[in-house]
């Protein structure tokens, strides 16, 4: 590429960074509105985390043409192309956070109706949202400075996240055996913690985009010690 080419590039791949981000702040924000809903069952805050859905789509839509332009024109290779090709999986994962999210924020508002909600039911869910919450927050900083070694943290606190979701579905068998009346709402409180742990999930894939374009090597069935190893070598 020639000098102008060459900005130009860096020009187009700043556009699509910043649109990245720009998307991954509103799925933060359409996620905390789900969590404190689970509190405060606000028909508005529903609608709100709709309208976000409806935005995130869009944004999704315009990375993977912008990403498209760029390579049909730049024919980018080595750390340029997977650089945009962790664009395209990274909106995807948030979108697909952003639906975790809907599921989140929609079950909660149908207990929360139903009545048949308790601070017990929902205190089981308040630590594993919080968490993955941060996780994203982590995931997508991560991803901006491109910083392996915060992307491990990420990948060590999705192990947490999936043990707290057995230990929930542990603890609702519990609730549904000694009081049957309790059955639907415990499902709908495992449905609810199956979607947080699906955002956990996501969030372990953004970060371990983030690893293969620094590192140049796909860690996405690594283990996290074998991830750790990878990051540690010059």
């Amino acid at each position: 590429m020639n000098e102008h080419t060459l900005k130009q590039f860096d020009t187009d791949m700043e556009a699509i960074r910043s649109v990245v981000l720009n998307m991954g702040g509103l799925v933060e924000q359409q996620l905390l509105r789900a969590i404190n809903l689970l509190k405060s069952g606000n028909d508005e805050a529903v609608q709100d985390v709709l309208a976000d859905e409806e935005r995130i789509n869009s944004m999704e839509m315009e990375i993977d043409q912008l990403c498209t332009q760029i390579i049909s024109k730049r024919q980018p290779a080595a750390i340029d192309l997977r650089m945009i090709m962790t664009f395209l999986k990274t909106a995807n994962d948030l979108e697909r956070i952003g639906d975790e999210a809907k599921k989140v924020a929609s079950k909660g508002q149908e207990i929360h109706d139903s009545k048949r909600v308790t601070v017990a039911h929902l205190h089981e869910l308040s630590w594993v949202s919080q968490m993955t919450r941060q996780m994203v927050q982590k995931a997508l900083d991560a991803l901006a400075r491109l910083d392996v070694k915060a992307a491990a943290e990420v990948l060590g606190e999705d192990e947490k996240v999936d043990a707290e979701f057995v230990s929930i579905v542990r603890q609702m068998a519990s609730y549904m055996m000694e009081d049957p009346r309790t059955i639907s709402v415990c499902i709908e409180i495992v449905l609810i913690a199956k979607a947080i742990e699906r955002i956990g999930d996501h969030a372990k894939n953004i970060c371990e985009y983030v690893v293969h374009v620094v590192k140049g090597k796909d860690v996405r069935h690594a283990s996290l010690a074998e991830i750790q190893r990878e990051i540690g070598k010059g």
